[in-house]
C-alpha cells in the first residue's frame, strides 16, 4: 500500500475518536485560547467577512469553526473524507458559512494569490513532502498574507534514545495523573509504521520550517516556541511535555 493511502486509512480509522478530541477543545478554554492565537497575527484593519481564510489539514474542523464563528470566509481541506464528515457535524448551523473541499495538501487545486491567511496544526509531520506542501501554501496566499503552522517534533522518539525516555516519563505521568492517554487510546502500532516513513519524523523543527519558508521567498519568518503555553489544556501539556508545540509566521 503507498504511504499516502496508509496516512488515509488511518485518519479514516481515526475520525470518530478525532472528532471527540476537537468536541472537547470546543467545549473548553481551547476555543478562546485559540481564536486569540490565530487573530493576533492577523492585520489590525481587516474586514472579517471579506478576510479568506484556509485551513489546511482541518480534520474535524476545530480550526475553521472557530474561524467562521468570528465571522471570517473559511475554506477547509481535509484528504480525508471522513474527517470533513466530522468537521460538517462539529460545525452544526456554522457548516453553512464554511466551504469544504477534499484536496490533498501537497497538491492544492486553488488559483495562485486566492487567501488573506493559510493556518494549519499538526499536519506538516504527518505529509510525504512537507517541503512541497510549504511551496503550495505560499502559493496560494496573497502577496502580504500570512501563513501560521503550528506543529511538534511528533515522533522523534522513535529515533533518539533521550527524546524515548522523555516520551516514557510523558507516559508515566499521564498515568499518574488519572488522564486520558492521547497516545495509548489510539492505533498506536499503524501510527508508529506511518511516523518512521514521513521524512519530518526524525528532522530538527522548527529550524528546517524556517530554512524551506526562507527558500519560498517569505519576507517575514517568525518562531514561536511557546506557544503552547497559551493554547494547550492542562490535559495536553501532561500528554505532550516532551514534545511542546511551535507556532511558525510567514509572510508572504
Amino acid at each position: 500500500m503507498e504511504l499516502l493511502e496508509q496516512i488515509e486509512d488511518y485518519w479514516t480509522d481515526r475520525a470518530e475518536g478525532y472528532s471527540q478530541v476537537n468536541q472537547e477543545e470546543l467545549a473548553g478554554d481551547n476555543r478562546t485560547n485559540w481564536r486569540r492565537e490565530l487573530e493576533s497575527h492577523f492585520p489590525e484593519n481587516r474586514t472579517n467577512e471579506t478576510y479568506k481564510i484556509l485551513d489546511i489539514g482541518t480534520g474535524p474542523g476545530f480550526f475553521s469553526i472557530i474561524l467562521a464563528e468570528a465571522g471570517y470566509s473559511v475554506m477547509a481541506v481535509d484528504y480525508t473524507e471522513a474527517m470533513l464528515e466530522e468537521a460538517k457535524k462539529n460545525a452544526g448551523a456554522l457548516a453553512k458559512k464554511i466551504t469544504y473541499r477534499q484536496m490533498d495538501a501537497q497538491h492544492l487545486d486553488f488559483a495562485d494569490e486566492t487567501f488573506d491567511a493559510v493556518v494549519s496544526r499538526n499536519l506538516t509531520w504527518n505529509l510525504e513532502d512537507p517541503a512541497q506542501a510549504y511551496k503550495e501554501w505560499m502559493r496560494v496566499l496573497k502577496k502580504g498574507g500570512v501563513l501560521l503552522n503550528y506543529d511538534a517534533n511528533w515522533y522523534h522518539h522513535l529515533f533518539d534514545a533521550e527524546k524515548r525516555a522523555e516520551y516514557e516519563k510523558d507516559r508515566e505521568m499521564v498515568t499518574e495523573s488519572g488522564l486520558e492517554d492521547h497516545y495509548t487510546c489510539t492505533d498506536i502500532d499503524t501510527m508508529e509504521e506511518i511516523a518512521r516513513q514521513v521524512p519530518l519524523s526524525r528532522i530538527g523543527r522548527p529550524q528546517w520550517d524556517q530554512n524551506v519558508l526562507e527558500k519560498l521567498g517569505a519576507e517575514h519568518i517568525t518562531v514561536d516556541a511557546e506557544v503552547w503555553k497559551q493554547v494547550w489544556s492542562e490535559v495536553e501539556k501532561v500528554n505532550y511535555h516532551s514534545t511542546p508545540m511551535f507556532g511558525i509566521e510567514a509572510v508572504k
